[in-house]
């Protein structure tokens, strides 16, 4: 086995499930699994050019495959939407089945109240691991704004999660985006 070969079995080995967790959550069951395949594909024509943190490029490629597969429009709300319709082993062993469902529930009422941006923002982060440079790159926008995305996110959920604490409270709406107004009239 050649160096090349080596790096990108490694590669596969290391990272598949990680591009298929992430595309899995943007495309239809049926389709994640080709779009995983394609990354790698793209990987094996480009293994020199992948860089030594190779996650962040990966994503980045699964990232714009699942775009030009189902449209930019929409996809960060059906992130969420996929997100939703999961269920975990806690929710089949817990001892309170009910009070994880009404937290998971309430979980995902906070995340829909995000724009898209954040909430790919606090995905990346959270269950990707990424660091924000790295998650930068994959979104492809620079270091500063994702990290002004991802305040925001963390911040719209924290209060989104602080409003179900609250007594009567019920599922928090969308806060309101403040209008822009151009200097130039």
């Amino acid at each position: 086995m050649d160096e090349q070969e080596a790096r990108f079995t490694r590669l596969y080995e290391t990272y598949y499930r990680n591009v298929f967790g992430y595309v899995v959550l943007r495309v239809a069951p049926q389709a994640a699994e080709d779009i995983t395949n394609e990354v790698f594909t793209i990987a094996w024509r480009k293994v020199d050019e992948i860089p030594e943190r190779a996650l962040p490029w990966l994503l980045a490629v699964a990232r714009n495959l699942a775009r030009q597969s189902h449209g930019a429009a929409g996809q960060a709300r059906r992130l969420v939407d996929r997100l939703a319709s999961l269920t975990t082993d806690a929710d089949l062993h817990a001892w309170d089945a009910a009070d994880h469902v009404i937290a998971r529930d309430q979980a995902l009422a906070a995340l829909r109240t995000l724009s898209p941006k954040e909430a790919e923002a606090v995905a990346l982060t959270a269950w990707h691991g990424l660091e924000p440079a790295d998650a930068a790159r994959v979104v492809g926008c620079s270091r500063t704004a994702f990290t002004v995305r991802l305040h925001r996110g963390r911040r719209r959920l924290a209060r989104a999660l602080g409003a179900f604490h609250e007594p009567g409270a019920e599922t928090p709406e969308r806060a309101p985006r403040p209008r822009v107004i151009s200097e130039k009239q």
